[in-house]
């Protein structure tokens, strides 16, 4: 608290001297704009602090979810800010098992033979409260179960993914994220995966697997791409693996992308 108290304060002194010297006629800006810009570098500096204060052991509440007679699950995850872990680490018979710091609202409902789980922050969302920037633990931590298809829906605004789908049985995967640093490890063993990922002023890092072939399309104004050329040359409008129509295992990975980069390997 003392360091995050340290560290609004600078940000407000320089606010302040921003505006003193716009008063002296020592510069002359757009305040409105310069506020606006000094808000958004505070927070990209906090999130940094996050990151590196932080650390991957989370202490908040504990969840389990039980996958009963479930053959398959669904996953919409909304997570404003912060840090995100994902594997395969849930035991036997349960679908979920994992720490969620700040607490979290969840629903699980079965639809037929489906289990259908939504997640979302409770209380005050960690982008509003900037005083908790920099607390250690400060995340969602949490292992899936790696015996059923899975769909994944994830929603994440300024955040650190690192997403292990390695081990999962992962069908389906929605990935919307903001201003944010994102890995995913794809699955291995998954037959056939759709991967759609929409992103911001992100950097997003796609591992594909050594044994699985990938397709990968993607639009927008991306600042920087890094595609592994030798595993995915350039056939026509994507990069795909030579032997992409025969493969056991195959993802079909699309990208939507604002101001960010992309690596894909």
């Amino acid at each position: 608290m003392r360091r995050s108290g340290l560290f609004w304060g600078l940000i407000l002194l320089l606010v302040g001297l921003l505006l003193l010297l716009n008063n002296l006629g020592v510069v002359s800006v757009d305040l409105g704009s310069a506020i606006w810009a000094i808000v958004l570098i505070a927070f990209g500096l906090g999130i940094l602090w996050s990151v590196i204060a932080g650390s991957d052991t989370a202490a908040g509440e504990r969840i389990d979810i039980l996958l009963g007679d479930a053959i398959s699950a669904r996953l919409h995850l909304e997570q404003v800010v912060g840090r995100l872990r994902v594997d395969g680490s849930a035991g036997a018979g349960h679908f979920l098992e994992g720490t969620f710091a700040s607490g979290v609202n969840y629903r699980a409902r079965h639809k037929g033979d489906q289990l259908d789980v939504e997640m979302s922050p409770r209380g005050l969302p960690f982008v509003l409260a900037p005083w908790n920037w920099g607390r250690e633990g400060h995340g969602w931590i949490f292992g899936l179960n790696k015996e059923i298809p899975l769909y994944l829906e994830l929603e994440t605004g300024a955040s650190d993914a690192r997403l292990d789908l390695s081990e999962l049985n992962v069908t389906d995967l929605r990935l919307e994220t903001g201003a944010s640093s994102v890995a995913v490890t794809l699955p291995a063993r998954a037959g056939h995966t759709r991967a759609r990922i929409e992103c911001g002023a992100a950097s997003v890092s796609l591992h594909v697997p050594a044994d699985v072939a990938a397709r990968v399309q993607f639009k927008g104004a991306l600042a920087s791409v890094n595609v592994d050329r030798n595993r995915f040359p350039r056939t026509g409008g994507a990069y795909q693996s030579p032997d992409y129509d025969t493969a056991e295992n195959t993802v079909d990975i699309q990208i939507e992308a604002g101001v960010g980069s992309l690596r894909v390997f």
